[in-house]
């Protein structure tokens, strides 16, 4: 495999807090918003005592960060007897070690992270788990100003320059088994281009896109936000694709943890759940909280930029930095009645699918119980209960992404191999 990891297994400091007078207005905001007392307290019961006071959980300076860290700077742990302690850490393999070596409990993880471990691809194989899902949409992949000004904007013409192989191209994702990954050779398969024979892909974390790109180490990456935000305001890129194009409401991150540890501590993994489920509602429940929200994630201590870059996208309010602009319809998103947080072993089964075309793993694995070990939908479902949010009836859902096929989780094996498009050995 080509694809090297770029990072390292430390992790910063403990975010640093944020200014007094956003966390007094939001916390006002969030006690005014959720249940009174006596209710608080009949959920914070049926959660039961946690094992552990407190809980660490690993984060990446990215948007959809905010309900890790909402759910501590707004006091929803402290409803459930814990509390949690973000971690803000240097890469996703820096989250995979540390999870694996305890050095945090759990984490805001790329979904297709847990599964690349549950199988041994891209790390040492353990026992993981998929707790709940944390948002949806609101990633995207950028191409490099030098691009446009060669004429190369879209999937076509960037397909055009890729394969008349003249040059190698460049691209780069987050990890080996990433959502960003996933989506990266999706849409370049989309338009002809093989990401594994017909161009370089590499690893680089999250907040070094923008850099590498500004010294011409890529053509190209898929990353969350604030990055492709980033690379336009400092004039380094522009979106060519949001993920929502590719997959609209798809999943994103989760919060994830090992086996062990839900099997260990499994009031303590609830009682961080319902804080954090929490968080989301208040998150998604007004412009207000998303503001107030995007004000927090933007301190130094967290994401480390300018509300100005978080707040338009998270809004829904796009500029691609070619001069278009859009509101659009499947923004980043946190509750959706539950919608988003639920563990739809579909989800799950859908990056097996992508492990397998793309030669990640060599043969079928049985997509369904694999999914079913890794998304913990019956931990989500107490949880759930528990805060009254609403469970859907059916653990698989179905979508149309951008090449016209439906992804329903019915036959996962056909649908790995239904691409004409792949790096199958067989």
């Amino acid at each position: 495999m080509r694809r090297q990891e770029q990072a390292t297994s430390q992790s910063n400091a403990p975010a640093q807090p944020v200014r007094r007078a956003i966390i007094k207005s939001a916390a006002a905001t969030a006690a005014a918003s959720l249940l009174p007392g006596l209710q608080t307290q009949a959920r914070a019961a049926g959660i039961g005592k946690p094992e552990l006071a407190e809980v660490k959980i690993g984060f990446i300076p990215l948007t959809d960060c905010a309900p890790i860290v909402m759910a501590s700077v707004l006091g929803f742990d402290k409803k459930y007897g814990v509390k949690i302690i973000p971690s803000k850490q240097a890469s996703w393999a820096a989250v995979r070690d540390n999870l694996l070596t305890g050095g945090i409990h759990m984490s805001h993880v790329l979904y297709g992270l847990p599964y690349g471990v549950q199988l041994g691809v891209g790390g040492p194989k353990h026992d993981m788990a998929i707790l709940m899902g944390l948002n949806r949409n609101g990633q995207a992949i950028s191409l490099s100003d030098a691009l446009a000004r060669q004429g190369v904007t879209t999937g076509e013409t960037l397909a055009k320059a890729v394969l008349a192989k003249t040059r190698t191209f460049t691209f780069a994702q987050t990890f080996p088994t990433s959502t960003h990954a996933m989506w990266l050779y999706y849409w370049l398969a989309t338009y002809g281009i093989n990401p594994m024979k017909d161009d370089k892909v590499i690893t680089v974390p999250p907040p070094q896109m923008v850099a590498n790109m500004r010294v011409g180490s890529m053509d190209g990456f898929c990353v969350g936000e604030p990055w492709n935000a980033v690379a336009i305001a400092q004039k380094i890129g522009f979106t060519a694709a949001t993920s929502q194009d590719i997959w609209a409401d798809h999943p994103e991150k989760a919060l994830g943890t090992t086996a062990e540890f839900v099997q260990k501590y499994p009031n303590t993994t609830k009682a961080a759940m319902a804080a954090v489920l929490e968080a989301c509602q208040w998150i998604d429940a007004s412009l207000a909280n998303k503001t107030k929200m995007a004000n927090v994630i933007a301190e130094p201590g967290y994401v480390n930029t300018s509300v100005e870059t978080i707040l338009p996208r998270i809004l829904g309010r796009y500029t691609n930095g070619l001069g278009k602009s859009w509101d659009d319809k499947h923004p980043m998103t946190f509750y959706e009645n539950g919608q988003v947080n639920y563990p739809w072993l579909s989800d799950g089964m859908w990056f097996l699918t992508q492990f397998r075309r793309w030669g990640l793993i060599k043969t079928d694995p049985d997509y369904l119980a694999v999914a079913r070990a890794v998304n913990r939908v019956d931990l989500y479902t107490e949880v759930a209960k528990t805060v009254g949010v609403p469970v859907p009836a059916t653990t698989m859902r179905s979508s149309k992404l951008i090449d016209g096929v439906t992804w329903d989780g019915k036959d996962p094996k056909a649908y790995a191999h239904g691409f004409k498009i792949n790096d199958m050995a067989s």
